[in-house]
């Protein structure tokens, strides 16, 4: 897999005065720093690698997201690997990227270990009664913080508003929500109508690193190639569908294993438009439908994931983890349950790696397209109203003990039994959200003081 030929070795080496090894101290402390969901992890990589390293401009930085924001997948982890490749070649990119979930994958491997052997033991039930109540307010305060940069016109406030009641009124597939919003931002920018500019950001530095590099000599790895680009996905599908096969011929399709790589592999495939909204899917289905956790244990997943480094689709592994703990046939349980999260793990992630390597040079060659984004901006608007969506879900199985389905005339969504709110849950929810918008808290800062709360509450006697 090597993108470049011998003579041009050294340079790609240093990609033009940056040392590998130097890189590498980067990417980890990146990845060690990468808390806050996808917008706190862009704003970490935005702050050292065009601030304050000054290798990579605004614009092109803001390029290379667009397009991570347009892919299935954790668009912060896609950046890192995009930016790496774009520095040193394939390497560059599998370090960058791969650094990007080792800490979460070592975090919530832990987590989970804890709250399988111990999650019903009354100290634990506390932490996450407490934790739930936070991810509630993070995930109101994403919804506000996305719809301000997203909704800027009445066009893009129609599209959220339409994109809710599709996914959580009429069950509407989310791929089929996305698809649509960026084929009417593709037209709409074809037609030159401006509601559908691309958003504005800030200027940055000029003569960064990787501009200059790429303004001296294109790189022979960063200029589309089709047998190159052949090579490249054929690997990576390799990597990622042989050990599917393997499970699937071995086990069959209704063994936990082969259902775990099955699903978490569409998923890979379908789930656009940030971490918030690939949540609601995995949500719905791996509680709903599969059955692997209850609805309350996966807002302790995602609890897990705020407060550990990593994207928060590494809730994914806890979901693995959980669903082969339970299922574990005749392997021992942890042993089964370790399998099972690192196998969702491997095949969320390895495809982000594929969209990037083979993705990446013919989106390098697209810079300042209108019609891209013109897709980008309606997609955006149309995940505001899926993540509203997902608040929702969460807050019906945060505040409330007991939901009932509401079916008929193609109407399909859960509603709440008034009768069973949780009061102490209410109040820790509007207390969380209260620090986040009045206060202006950091999201740890809340988390943790959640968590506290929720144990002195279990002290009390009140939860």
């Amino acid at each position: 897999m090597t993108d470049l030929p011998a003579s041009n070795t050294a340079s790609a080496d240093h990609a033009h005065g940056i040392p590998f090894g130097e890189a590498l101290v980067v990417w980890l402390r990146v990845a060690i720093l990468s808390f806050g969901g996808p917008a706190g992890q862009i704003a970490v990589m935005h702050r050292i690698l065009v601030e304050e390293k000054n290798w990579i401009s605004e614009g092109r930085f803001l390029h290379a997201l667009n397009y991570c924001m347009l892919l299935p997948g954790p668009e912060a982890q896609q950046l890192a690997t995009y930016i790496g490749w774009l520095l040193h070649r394939t390497l560059g990119g599998i370090v960058a990227g791969g650094l990007f979930i080792v800490p979460g994958i070592i975090a919530i491997m832990a987590l989970s270990y804890i709250y399988a052997a111990y999650g019903n033991v009354s100290f634990v039930e506390a932490l996450f009664f407490g934790l739930k109540a936070a991810v509630l307010a993070i995930v109101i305060e994403a919804v506000v913080r996305v719809g301000k940069r997203a909704l800027r016109n009445r066009i893009m406030i129609g599209l959220a508003a339409i994109a809710f009641v599709a996914i959580f009124f009429f069950a509407v597939p989310f791929p089929v929500i996305i698809i649509a919003a960026g084929l009417i931002g593709f037209v709409g920018a074809r037609l030159g109508r401006p509601e559908f500019a691309p958003i504005e950001h800030g200027g940055g530095k000029n003569a960064a690193a990787i501009d200059s590099m790429l303004g001296e000599a294109i790189p022979d790895h960063v200029k589309p190639n089709p047998a190159r680009t052949l090579r490249v996905s054929l690997v990576w599908l390799a990597l990622w569908l042989i050990p599917v096969a393997a499970l699937l011929i071995a086990l069959g399709p209704d063994n936990v294993f082969s259902q775990i790589a099955i699903f978490f592999s569409k998923m890979a495939m379908v789930t656009f438009g940030g971490a918030y909204a690939v949540l609601a899917y995995v949500a719905q289905q791996a509680a709903d439908y599969y059955h692997w956790v209850e609805p309350r244990e996966m807002l302790d997943g995602l609890g897990m994931a705020e407060t550990t480094p990593g994207p928060l689709i590494m809730v994914v592994q806890f979901v693995g983890f959980m669903a082969a703990f339970r299922d574990a046939g005749g392997l021992p349980p942890m042993l089964a349950a370790t399998l099972g999260g690192l196998l969702a793990t491997w095949v969320t992630f390895t495809p982000c790696f594929l969209w990037i390597f083979a993705g990446a040079p013919y989106i390098e060659t697209m810079r300042g397209n209108k019609a891209l984004a013109g897709a980008l901006s309606a997609i955006t608007a149309a995940v505001v109203g899926v993540i509203l969506n997902l608040s929702i879900w969460f807050a019906l199985h945060t505040v409330f003990r007991q939901t009932f389905a509401v079916q008929g005339f193609g109407f399909s969504f859960d509603a709440p039994v008034l009768s069973s709110v949780d009061t102490p849950a209410l109040i820790l929810s509007i207390a969380a959200a209260t620090a986040i918008f009045r206060f202006k808290l950091g999201m740890l800062v809340v988390l943790a003081a959640s968590c506290v709360a929720g144990i002195l509450l279990r002290l009390a006697g009140i939860v």
